[in-house]
């Protein structure tokens, strides 16, 4: 999810917390919970600091270790000895407990994307992603905030996040069995297909849709749970071409291919260089692909210049890169 529904969630869980008697009983307890449960909600995107040295490692990195079964079990002790230590007559355990509940529903809410997360680790590096609510969930924010708003009026804090969670439960099965909908519609369209990405949007009724059968490509999108196709592909193996091989060892495309399951290629050959495209197909907005990796390579294929990333315009794709479009 994004960074403003995990701080919401951390304020909503320590309010959940005044449910434990402990915490409800002891004002530093209950306190340093809250703080817990804040830092908790956060701590596993920290890996998002990749993003400051290049889109390369941050995609490679971001929602893999630090949202790994190891890091689910060091982060709530390493935030609680942290707290602790500057609250010491607050419960320890307690502390514990739900900054290591906060973590778990960090991890576990991020599976629900489309981007998906590493929580496997280490026994698979494959991603998880269930794609069924969107990295920012209008209904989900919101009802936190509504929760929030009652808590400040002077409800109990307890009774009102369990409302809240029990209500967001019952949301997270309907947009479950919308999925399922929107799957066998496509299999009706596409016996053959042997792979549908399915990627929420934040608009509650419409989805993106990626499609693989064994010969073709099929981009669609689901509005009011009608699929509407936009896009059909040859699918072509990538081919094993001097050219390909030398853009492969470019650090931006091997992270876009350890990240992307479903994507098309280009080659493109100018006066005095070479252009190589991959280009995400899960993600059309307005037709155009905006999650892509080129790399240009000049006559002697040597790399000149790479790029890896979300681009919405040729023309700012085209400014991350050295070698200018030909007119």
């Amino acid at each position: 999810m994004d960074t403003g529904t995990h701080v919401v969630m951390g304020i909503a869980l320590g309010g959940l917390a005044t449910l434990d008697p402990v915490v409800a009983n002891h004002d530093i307890t209950a306190q340093a919970v809250l703080f817990g449960t804040l830092i908790g909600s956060q701590a596993p995107d920290l890996d998002t600091i990749m993003k400051l040295k290049n889109n390369a490692k941050y995609i490679r990195n971001h929602r893999g270790i630090t949202h790994s079964i190891p890091a689910v079990l060091l982060w709530p002790l390493l935030i609680t000895g942290i707290i602790y230590a500057f609250s010491p007559s607050s419960d320890l355990f307690h502390l514990w407990v739900w900054t290591f509940i906060a973590v778990i529903l960090h991890v576990f809410v991020d599976i629900f994307n489309a981007y998906g997360t590493q929580a496997l680790r280490p026994f698979s590096k494959k991603w998880v992603a269930l794609g069924i609510i969107n990295t920012f969930d209008p209904f989900i924010f919101f009802a936190h905030i509504v929760g929030i708003a009652i808590w400040r009026y002077g409800t109990h804090p307890g009774y009102t996040f369990l409302g809240v969670y029990i209500v967001l439960a019952g949301y997270y099965l309907v947009r479950y069995n919308t999925k399922r909908l929107i799957v066998h519609k496509v299999k009706k369209h596409i016996p053959d297909a042997t792979q549908i990405i399915v990627s929420p949007t934040y608009r509650f009724n419409q989805w993106h849709l990626a499609i693989s059968s064994e010969t073709r490509f099929y981009v669609a999108r689901a509005v009011n749970n009608e699929i509407n196709f936009l896009d059909e592909y040859e699918k072509i193996p990538v081919p094993d071409t001097s050219v390909m091989k030398a853009a492969m060892k470019d650090e931006n495309l091997s992270a876009f291919l350890s990240f992307s399951p479903v994507y098309r290629w280009e080659i493109d050959e100018y006066n005095d260089h070479y252009e190589v495209r991959f280009i995400d197909l899960r993600y059309r907005s307005k037709g155009y692909y905006p999650f892509v990796a080129v790399v240009q390579l000049d006559q002697e294929l040597n790399i000149v210049s790479s790029y890896t990333g979300w681009i919405f315009s040729e023309e700012k794709l085209m400014k991350k890169l050295v070698i200018a479009p030909e007119n």
